[in-house]
Parts: structure tokens; C-alpha cells; sequence
């Protein structure tokens, strides 16, 4: 440093820029050794998850999803994380149908996305840019995991972006994750037909860590925040329509002959009590139903026991009582035929609607 300071300024500054220059290449040469080096982050504001699904055989609708969380990590170890509550179908009561029929995010609230990036296929990339590479990935979705095998297109950006995008759209069936009774359950609800697979792509755009273009590290949000909806009290038709879609969702279990619900039932049970509080000056109604096994005086009982032990648990979750009554309708609304055992089964529900306001 004190012979630095005898030279002149300007042999001082070319010398400080060489040896800066030499810096910087070293971490240059490093990088491109590892281009995950630090790790990255996902940018939410600028990735994207979209699905195509087609109903009545030719209308395709295409939908996504608002909330993303994800990581790069120097591994090369890949991890993206969709929150199934932010499903964006443009229409607030269809995001309802597909949160609680579909996917039945009360009960799994988030799909996982998980794959092994190989750093050494990578390490041209500051040189040529654009790469499609394959990849091997995980996706867990709705309690089912499966392993898939794609080609992804890796941009570079910039130095301190990179994006990984599907080259083509991937077909995911529902019956691989469970999801075909949901797909029923829609389709009663919108009285359509919808195919029963969707096309997936995606554009999923990471941060270098080390640069300010990187976002704080993953904070994992609470999926009942990022629904996509009204902020405060809801309308009444905005209500009717909630109650009328958790009527269908079947996710209320009670053992044979008894009053007391299974712990099961309670994710929808909160979620429930979570949009009856922003239904004010209403008064909600539990309708217990039965399927027609046993005597009308039975059933009729059963189902007023049932229906008044959904009341008492709501009421628990810090609901004004006065806002619920509860009924029993025992088999006299069937839904369904009592024929088979899935009609039975369809019979024996709960169902809430709005009485007044």
C-alpha cells in the first residue's frame, strides 16, 4: 500500500484496475465452475405456472396460479412450491369450486416441484445463453408423488437472472394424483364435462443471491392469505355461493350411527368458520342429511344430532352462535339414489346456506 501511494495517480489507478480485472475473472473462472454458486432464488413477479383445461369437449379455459415460492440451490438441487389457494381462473367463484372441490386445499394446501439440475451441463451457459437441457423432477400433489421427464429451456438472462421454462406443454392426468373425484365433484357443480387431464407449462425466472437483483431468502406464506379475493366482508351472493360449493365438497366424516364428526372433517370445518366471520348479518343454516338405510324416525334423529354437532364445533372457532341454527332433514332430500353405495354416500352430508339478512 505505501508504494502504491508513492506512484503516481494514474499508474496507481491502472494497476488498482488490473488487479480488480484479475478479481473479477477469478470469480468469473468460479462461477462458470459452478454457476449455482451462492444459490438462487425464484422471482415470483416474474415467473409464471399456467393450465389448460378443456370442458364441453372443444372450450379450452386457461388458468394459473398467483403465489410462487422457490429455490436454486448451489447443488444444483431445485425445489419450486405452487400455493394451490392462489389458483387464478379469473372468476371468483370458480377459483372457490377448484380450491375446495378440486384441489382440496383445506387438506393439502400446496404442490411441490422438485428436480436435480446438473451444474456441469450448465457451465457453457455464460457463452451460449440458451440451453435445453432434460431434467428428472418430482411433483407431490395432493398426498401423491410422481416422477416425470421433460426437456426445460435454461436462458441466462442476464449475469444475475436465469430463467428455466417448459419447451413444451406437459399433460398431467388427473387420475395420477388422485384427483378424479375432485374432477366429479366439479363437474356436478358447473354442470359440464371436462377432460380429465390438463396441459402445464412454465416459466420460472431465478436471482443470483450474491447480487441485489435477488429477493430475501423463501419466507413459506400461509395459504388461506393468498387466496384471490375481496379483501373484507363478502356479499350475500358471494356467501350463498361459498356455502353452496363446501355443501358438495363431502369432507365432513362421521363414523356409522354417530353424531360425532371425525378429526378429519375440521381443515374444511375452519375453513368454514373462516368464511362464515366475513358473512355478517347473516344467518347461516347446518342441514344434516341421511341416506334412507334404517326408519325415518332414525334418521330423522341422526341427522338433527349431526347437524347441531357441526353448529356447536363452528361455534367454537370464535363464530357469535346466533348466527347458526341448525336442522335435520333425515332422508327426505336425497340427492342421489339410495341404490348404490356412492349414492348413499352422496345422501349422507352436510349443507349450509345462507336464511337471512
Amino acid at each position: 500500500m505505501m508504494y502504491l501511494r508513492s506512484l503516481p495517480s494514474t499508474l496507481s489507478a491502472v494497476l488498482l484496475a488490473a488487479v480488480l480485472m484479475v478479481s473479477a475473472f477469478g470469480q468469473a473462472a468460479q462461477a462458470q465452475q459452478n454457476p449455482f454458486a451462492g444459490g438462487w432464488t425464484l422471482q415470483p413477479e416474474m415467473s409464471a405456472l399456467n393450465f389448460q383445461s378443456v370442458k364441453k369437449q372443444t372450450v379450452v379455459e386457461s388458468s394459473s396460479f398467483a403465489t410462487l415460492e422457490g429455490t436454486i440451490a448451489a447443488d444444483g438441487a431445485t425445489e419450486v412450491r405452487v400455493l394451490l389457494d392462489s389458483v387464478d381462473t379469473k372468476v371468483d367463484l370458480r377459483n372457490v369450486r377448484m380450491r375446495f372441490l378440486f384441489f382440496e386445499t383445506f387438506k393439502f394446501p400446496s404442490a411441490t416441484i422438485t428436480t436435480q439440475i446438473d451444474a456441469a451441463v450448465l457451465n457453457d451457459l455464460a457463452t451460449v445463453r440458451r440451453k435445453t437441457v432434460p431434467v428428472t423432477y418430482t411433483m407431490d400433489l395432493h398426498g401423491v408423488s410422481k416422477t416425470f421427464d421433460a426437456n426445460v429451456a435454461v436462458t441466462l438472462l442476464s449475469q444475475d437472472l436465469v430463467s428455466v421454462a417448459s419447451t413444451t406443454p406437459v399433460s398431467i392426468s388427473v387420475d395420477d394424483f388422485n384427483l378424479t373425484e375432485g374432477l366429479e365433484k366439479l363437474q356436478d357443480a358447473a354442470s359440464v364435462t371436462i377432460v380429465p387431464s390438463a396441459t402445464v407449462s412454465f416459466d420460472f425466472v431465478f436471482a443470483r443471491n450474491s447480487t441485489t437483483a435477488a429477493v430475501a431468502p423463501v419466507v413459506t406464506q400461509k395459504p388461506e392469505s393468498v387466496a384471490l379475493e375481496v379483501e373484507g366482508d363478502f356479499d350475500r351472493e358471494a356467501c350463498k355461493g361459498r356455502f353452496e360449493i363446501l355443501s358438495r365438497t363431502g369432507n365432513i366424516y362421521f363414523p356409522s350411527g354417530s353424531a360425532r364428526h371425525d378429526a378429519k372433517s375440521e381443515p374444511l370445518l375452519n375453513s368454514l368458520a373462516g368464511i362464515i366471520a366475513r358473512c355478517p348479518n347473516m344467518v347461516i343454516e347446518v342441514g344434516g342429511h341421511t341416506d334412507s338405510v334404517g326408519s325415518d324416525a332414525t334418521n330423522q334423529r341422526l341427522s338433527e344430532r349431526r347437524a347441531a354437532s357441526v353448529k356447536q364445533y363452528l361455534a367454537s372457532r370464535d363464530l357469535d352462535p346466533n348466527v347458526l341454527v341448525s336442522k335435520g332433514y333425515g332422508e327426505s332430500s336425497p340427492i342421489a339414489t339410495n341404490d348404490t353405495a356412492k349414492g348413499r354416500w352422496a345422501n349422507r352430508r352436510i349443507e349450509f346456506k345462507v336464511l337471512s339478512n
